[in-house]
Formats: structure tokens, C-alpha cells, sequence
């Protein structure tokens, strides 16, 4: 076990160390949100069918969402620093073979789906030992600040994502039709520039040797990702199939079977009774509701953009830098205020503000006029920026230094089942509420209503992301009815996060965190048949 002197580095080692690791996870972020913004594009280049380019947006996310339990406890046992450096591998490997997508059809579409796959995979890996070695190096009443900043930037890159997609896309490089490599193959500078700098700063490799828990593995695997499976299909199929009902509910069954398997197994994927810790559970309802709204807002954006706007896709998703402006800024703050005064208050005045600021969004959105949106919008990525990162940090700082990795482990899989929710019960919401607006629309224009009914069935499916070749030829009255479904879309967001208010209101605690971990009287220690040391400081050892 490798241990790090993380209270004698010094700033500018601990600030490369940090901007390391932000390079690292970079990728990550971006390709949760770029790729469905060229899907359009992808699609009519190699041929693929709808559902194989909707398996190329969603393979990513639901191996990401699936494994992120597993990198974490891969990470505390083979080493923090060796876990970014093979995630960072295989992800920058994957997104070239994605980018080197071959000849069209069938063979094209297993092909990328298969690599969106494995991109996923190494995300997984990668992040949570990213995290961890951020919070390892860091102090606990510096890391509100570090940490606000990581994921103040990965928050922001999140964003990024559809607006590089769309500049990407309309681009004459490397040739017309296939510019769409481009948003793959940027990804390998990126990941290079990573490994340069870990190479530089070496960032700690703490590790804790155990067995892997392949019998827990194999259950929250196919827990997450068949409920994940069959909240992303929600929206493409339809609630009434009972396929996407079986699925959630074998994998909700499932996740029940790994809680219970995971209470008795002596070393555990994941340690379920860091759950008996009150802040760590109410933080991580708190992301997760939070995230329903946080990742599904920048395609609902960029897709309103689009069809309400009627712009071309990398001017549409100037919206979302009005989201990100709010969000980076309100991020340091938030860090700054967990430092000092502890994390309630952040979480609590950022759900609040993103809740306003969604509801104020909401009212303008029918008015077809950006200039008109923009302050609700800063307000909402402000309110968002104020609570998500602080919420991520309090969770994980619950957790001893040698379970870094299986605690944010557990926030991501957090994450992202909250967010696959999200699209799904938003997805649902903007498709009835289109399809309903138009229905209402055509019979007003004399089409009788089982004609109109059809037509609109066929229009609502169109979603804005299938749609951008002919975006200015969209009737007025479609765009007015898109816009009104957006507005609905913006009031459950509301009320997401008045939810996650109400939730951090009533469950956290004030007052800042004491650094427990050196006292070696953390949580792990208050946790029974815990491995030996966890928890304490090695000097204390």
C-alpha cells in the first residue's frame, strides 16, 4: 500500500495534480451530451437504423452508468493512479476506433455501438480514481474549493458538449459527411495531454489489496442496467409495452438482492452499511433527484433550440452557455461556503435558486425569444452550480481515504440512474405534450382527428435531435407547439428541484464537517467488521 504526504505537497503540485485529473475526466463528460447532438449526422453517413443510433447514444451511458461501482472498488484496491491511466487509455482507444467507424449498415452499427460500449467502460474506470485522488490530495477544508472547481469544469464540459458537437458537425473537416469523427478523435489530444500531466505530477497511488466481489458485480450490473435499459427505452417505445416494465422491475429486484448479498459478504463490491450514515444517504437522494434535471436540461435546450428557435445546431446550443456561465461561477462560490460553513446551506439555496430559476424559464419559453430566457436560464445553471458539486463533496468525505474510490463509485452510479430517470420521465412528458399540442393544432386547421391524431404521432417522434436537416422549414405553429412542451418539460425540472430542497431542508445537518479521518473516528471505523486501518490517518497506524 503506497501512501501520499498529501498535507506537505505544495499549491502548485496539488494544482497539477488537479489539472490532471480534470483532463482525465474531460472526456467523459463531454460525450455524455455530443454525440445525440451529430446523431442526425451520423446516422445518415453510415446508414444506421433508428434504434442502432439510439444503441450508439445510449451504450455509452448505460455501461458508464452500469460499471461505475465496479471502477470505484477497482480503483481502492489496484491503485488510484493506475486506474486513470488505463481508463484514460481505453477511453481515448475506443473513441478512435469510434471515430474509425468502417462502411455502413449493420456491420458499421456494431461496430460503434460496440466501442460506445467500451467507452463507457473506461469512464468508469477512470473517474472514481480520478475523484479520489483529488480528495486525497486535498485537505478536507480545502476541498470544497478543489472540488468545486473539478466539477465546476466537468459540469461546464457537460455543456460544451452540444456545442462542439454542432460546430463539429457543420464543419468541412476532415470531409463533407463525415465530419462527425471529428467529435470522437477530439477526444485523443485530450487524453494525452492527461497522461502528460499525470506523468508530471504524479499524482497519489494509494490502493487498498482485497478480493474482487465478482457475485456482487454481477448483480449490480445487471440491476443498474436493466432498470437503465428500460427507463432509455421508455421514451423510444412507450410506457405501455411491457418490456420496458419488466426490465426496470428485474432490475430494481435485482439491486434489492445486491443490497441484501452485499450486507453479508465479508468484502463487499460496496460497502452498503456506509449507508447507515445519514448525511451520505440524504446527499446521494439529493444528487440523484437533482441529476433528473441537471443532464436531461442540455439536450431539451439544444433540441428547443432548434425546432422552437429554428437555429442550426451549434447556435441553438448557445443557450447552454448561458446555463454553464451560471453554473462555473456559483460552483466556486458553493465550494467556498462548504469550506467555511458546511454544506447545507449551499445545497439547500442552490436547489432553491435552480427551482426559480427553471419555473422563471419555464414562463418565457413560449415566447420564441433567447434574449428574453437568458437570466432565468443563468439563474437555473447558478442554483445548480450552488448545490451539485457541494452535495458530491459532503457525500464523499463521509467515506475513509482508502474508500475515495468506492464512494464516488457509488454518488456516480447515483448520477447517472438519476439522469436516465430524468430523459425518461421528461422525455415522456415533451413527446405527450407535442404530440398533444399538434393533435390540437391540425384539427384547428380542419384535418379531421384521427388523421391529425396520426400525423402528430408521426411529428412528435421527429424530438428536434432526428430533425435538424431541414430545420427552417418547420411550420410556425409546430415551433409554437414545441415550444409550449418545452415550457412543461422546464416546470417538472421545477419541481425536481424543489423536491431536492425540500429533501436537503429536512435531511441535512449544519455546521462543517471535522476532519474525523485523521482522529482515525471516521465513518469507517463506526462501521463493524471493517478492514483493518480504514479510516485512520498512517501515521497513526
Amino acid at each position: 500500500m503506497s501512501h501520499s504526504s498529501t498535507g506537505r505537497a505544495g499549491v502548485q503540485s496539488r494544482s497539477l495534480i488537479l489539472t490532471a485529473m480534470i483532463f482525465a475526466v474531460a472526456m467523459t463528460f463531454i460525450d455524455q451530451t455530443i454525440v445525440a447532438i451529430a446523431a442526425p449526422t451520423i446516422q445518415n453517413d453510415l446508414g444506421l437504423s433508428s434504434s442502432g443510433i439510439q444503441w450508439a447514444i445510449n451504450a455509452y451511458l448505460l455501461t458508464l452508468a452500469a460499471l461505475f461501482a465496479f471502477g470505484g472498488r477497482l480503483a481502492d484496491i489496484a491503485g488510484h493512479r493506475k486506474m486513470v491511466v488505463l481508463g484514460v487509455i481505453i477511453f481515448a482507444g475506443a473513441s478512435a476506433l469510434c471515430g474509425a467507424t468502417p462502411g455502413s449498415g449493420a456491420a458499421a452499427e456494431a461496430w460503434l455501438v460496440a466501442f460506445r460500449a467500451l467507452q463507457g467502460a473506461g469512464g468508469a474506470i477512470m473517474f472514481p480514481a480520478a475523484i479520489a485522488i483529488v480528495v486525497v490530495t486535498f485537505d478536507l477544508h480545502a476541498r470544497g474549493r478543489a472540488l468545486a472547481l473539478f466539477f465546476g469544469l466537468a459540469g461546464a464540459l457537460t455543456a460544451v458538449g452540444p456545442i462542439v458537437g454542432g460546430y463539429l458537425i457543420q464543419s468541412d473537416w476532415p470531409s463533407a459527411g463525415s465530419a462527425w469523427r471529428s467529435i470522437f478523435w477530439i477526444n485523443i489530444p485530450v487524453a494525452l495531454i492527461a497522461l502528460a500531466l499525470i506523468a508530471v505530477s504524479k499524482p497519489p497511488d494509494e490502493s487498498r489489496p482485497a478480493p474482487m466481489d465478482y457475485r456482487g458485480l454481477a448483480l449490480i450490473v445487471g440491476g443498474v442496467g436493466l432498470s437503465v435499459f428500460g427507463f432509455q427505452q421508455s421514451a423510444l417505445l412507450g410506457w405501455s409495452k411491457p418490456a420496458i416494465w419488466a426490465s426496470i422491475a428485474v432490475g430494481v429486484v435485482l439491486l434489492i438482492v445486491f443490497f441484501r448479498v452485499e450486507a453479508r459478504t465479508e468484502s463487499p463490491l460496496i460497502n452498503v452499511r456506509i449507508f447507515r450514515n445519514q448525511t451520505f444517504t440524504v446527499e446521494n437522494i439529493i444528487i440523484g433527484i437533482a441529476m433528473m434535471a441537471f443532464i436531461p436540461v442540455f439536450f431539451f435546450a439544444a433540441i428547443y433550440g432548434q425546432i422552437a428557435l429554428a437555429e442550426k445546431a451549434d447556435t441553438a446550443s448557445l443557450l447552454i452557455l448561458w446555463f454553464f456561465l451560471g453554473f462555473v461561477v456559483c460552483a466556486q462560490i458553493g465550494g467556498r461556503m462548504l469550506d467555511r460553513i458546511g454544506a447545507k446551506l449551499p445545497v439547500v439555496l442552490g436547489c432553491v435558486l435552480a427551482a426559480v430559476g427553471f419555473g422563471l424559464w419555464a414562463g418565457k419559453a413560449t415566447d420564441l425569444s433567447a434574449g428574453a430566457q437568458v437570466i432565468y436560464i443563468v439563474m437555473a445553471g447558478a442554483g445548480m452550480g450552488l448545490m451539485l458539486g457541494q452535495a458530491n463533496t459532503d457525500a464523499i468525505n463521509r467515506a475513509s481515504r482508502y474508500s475515495y474510490g468506492e464512494a464516488t463509485g457509488i454518488t456516480q452510479t447515483v448520477r447517472n440512474y438519476g439522469a436516465s430517470l430524468g430523459f425518461a420521465i421528461l422525455g415522456t412528458l415533451l413527446i405527450t405534450r407535442f404530440q398533444s399540442a399538434i393533435t390540437a393544432s391540425l384539427t384547428s386547421r380542419g384535418l379531421p382527428g384521427p388523421a391529425a391524431s396520426v400525423q402528430a404521432a408521426k411529428i412528435a417522434q421527429l424530438r428536434g435531435g432526428n430533425s435538424n436537416s431541414n430545420i427552417t422549414t418547420i411550420p410556425a405553429f409546430i415551433r409554437a407547439d414545441f415550444a409550449s412542451a418545452t415550457r412543461d418539460v422546464l416546470y417538472g425540472m421545477c419541481v425536481i428541484m424543489a423536491v431536492a430542497a425540500l429533501v436537503a431542508l429536512r435531511g441535512l445537518k449544519r455546521g462543517v464537517q471535522e476532519d474525523t479521518t485523521a482522529a482515525g473516528t471516521g465513518l469507517s471505523d463506526q462501521l463493524p467488521n471493517q478492514d483493518p486501518g480504514v479510516g485512520r490517518d498512517p501515521a497513526r497506524r
